[in-house]
């Protein structure tokens, strides 16, 4: 009862409370709250962080931020993924027991908060105030913010101590690859792959010409292959001396390799039957080619035309499935960088280790193997097929070349001498007993890409 003459508050008519404004939101908090989102999508499942972190066609939270916010959710997915099974290995150590099942969800939360505070120039209590405040921001976890706030600020005392045990302690990779790798390599070479795995993976670029030239006005070093390589780079590419003029394009060292291996290739008919995003086709075009550029993605495609009209080089660009292209035409050589697992690349997509199952190799090797049997046709005879995945996986590689050639046996496998692949920059190691190439991350100072390389020729009709 109010006082005889005052008149009561006001409420709305429907007798409910009003809604209260939003709580604003810490500085910094949408660019680690996109960050944990996309660091469970990769995790749980399963989607590529590449297409997410796309500028144009990205995850909208993150297409959202600033340049300078998508710059550090960049950073921060990068670290998170690199040592994420150092991070897991970490958080179980201080728990008891593992997070509850409704709090699943928080590991992300963890996770980011804890690649800033072990691995980046960030403020320490920053990273655990905003991750306190995504928990408590959560319906799910409000009443796991303290256990979150008591994780991160331990974490942040004994991060030296921590970061020691982990590295000593706990494998760098994911149980079912560092199984993989020590099957097929070894167990030393597993851990040299580590090595690898752990370290920032440098710049290369491949020029039309003069790699001297390049690499003295970029500040690089010209590797055995004629990459050129920058070591200390970590700016916008597209700011580079000679990027605007098309001088040159970003290329991992070892993803040069397969169009190397084709030799004097000027005035040769070449198709590039998995083109984007097109560093091989301007390869092949600036080597002297008459180029036929295939692949199914129009969104692909687009940029292997922008890179070809870069670099004012030329190729016939054709949208189809490799596989089905309907075209009767034969080639002198046929180029297959075959869609794969892409377990090679991560170095530079480490989200590749936590968003690929065993299980997707062996649909993937079935793709190659279809893909194969189509490119045969379209090599004419004494012509070339050069096969290459970007994969440390034996089934997309070495099984994949043993099988095709039990079934095409008017292909022969080219066999690369070592004087041959010394001449090219290929390391020693790289070149196997078979003939064949198989690149390791370790196997060049500073690292490479893994890959997998043959070049085979067509030696006459099928029976």
């Amino acid at each position: 009862m109010t006082d005889a003459g005052q008149r009561p508050k006001s409420r709305p008519k429907s007798g409910k409370p009003q809604p209260q404004a939003a709580e604003p939101m810490k500085p910094g908090y949408p660019a680690r709250a996109a960050a944990a989102k996309m660091l469970s999508a990769v995790v749980e499942q399963k989607t590529p962080l590449d297409g997410m972190i796309d500028e144009d066609h990205g995850n909208p939270a993150f297409r959202a931020l600033s340049p300078q916010d998508r710059a550090l959710v960049r950073a921060i997915l990068n670290s998170a993924l690199r040592h994420l099974s150092w991070i897991d290995a970490i958080f179980a150590r201080f728990l008891e027991k593992p997070l509850p099942e409704g709090a699943k969800h928080l590991r992300h939360v963890l996770s980011v908060a804890a690649a800033q505070i072990l691995f980046l120039d960030a403020p320490d209590h920053s990273a655990v105030d905003i991750a306190v405040e995504q928990a408590r921001r959560d319906p799910r976890s409000r009443r796991f913010a303290n256990l979150v706030n008591a994780l991160l600020r331990r974490l942040s005392r004994e991060k030296e101590d921590v970061l020691t045990w982990a590295k000593a302690q706990v494998p760098i990779f994911p149980a079912w690859f560092l199984g993989r790798l020590e099957g097929d390599y070894g167990p030393a070479a597993a851990a040299a792959i580590g090595n690898a795995f752990i370290a920032l993976a440098p710049i290369d670029l491949t020029v039309k010409s003069d790699p001297d030239r390049w690499a003295g006005e970029l500040g690089g070093t010209v590797l055995p292959t004629g990459s050129v390589r920058l070591d200390k780079f970590h700016g916008a590419v597209s700011d580079l001396p000679g990027f605007a003029e098309g001088a040159w394009w970003v290329q991992d060292a070892a993803a040069a390799i397969p169009a190397r291996l084709m030799g004097d290739i000027r005035g040769k008919r070449v198709a590039d039957l998995c083109a984007a995003p097109g560093g091989k086709t301007m390869q092949l075009a600036a080597k002297g080619a008459s180029v036929v550029a295939l692949d199914r993605s129009k969104n692909r495609l687009k940029r292997v035309e922008e890179n070809l009209e870069r670099t004012k080089l030329s190729a016939d660009i054709q949208m189809a499935d490799a596989e089905n292209y309907e075209d009767s035409r034969q080639f002198d050589v046929v180029l297959l960088d075959a869609p794969c697992s892409a377990t090679g690349t991560f170095r530079r997509q480490p989200d590749v280790l936590w968003a690929t199952r065993p299980a997707d190799i062996a649909k993937l090797a079935d793709v190659q193997h279809r893909l194969l049997d189509s490119a045969a046709k379209r090599v004419k005879i004494g012509g070339d097929l050069v096969y290459s995945t970007c994969s440390l996986e034996r089934e997309e590689g070495e099984t994949q070349i043993l099988a095709f050639l039990r079934r095409h046996p008017d292909f022969s496998l080219v066999k690369l001498l070592p004087e041959k692949a010394a001449d090219m920059g290929i390391p020693a190691e790289s070149v196997r007993p078979e003939g064949w190439v198989r690149l390791l991350p370790h196997q060049r100072p500073g690292g490479q890409d893994g890959f997998f390389i043959a070049r085979l020729k067509r030696n006459k009709v099928n029976p």
